[in-house]
């Protein structure tokens, strides 16, 4: 690990944060005694940044499928009623 003063550390922060990139943390350390870590940050990545899996279906076809899956579905779900237009949901509006 490479040791900078902090009078070093001022002058060459571009060379030392190269530095630190590379070797993983450099210290800088104060006339006082006082050291301090300098270490890159890893890189943010979103959590939906998945890798792409590769199934050789067409756009096409994953629609067709998709919207198979979905007709499946709603047999399979009991009927709604279906609402007049305007009607509000949940309490009835009787009083």
């Amino acid at each position: 690990m490479k040791i900078y003063t902090y009078s070093e550390a001022r002058q060459q922060l571009a060379e030392l944060l190269s530095c630190a990139r590379r070797e993983g943390q450099v210290e800088i350390r104060r006339r006082d005694g006082q050291s301090f870590l300098v270490q890159p940050a890893p890189p943010r990545r979103s959590p939906l940044d998945v890798p792409a899996v590769e199934s050789g279906l067409s756009r096409t076809a994953i629609v067709e499928l998709v919207r198979e899956s979905r007709r499946s579905t709603e047999r399979l779900l009991p009927s709604r009623r279906r609402r007049k237009p305007g009607a509000r949901a949940g309490k009835s509006s009787r009083r």
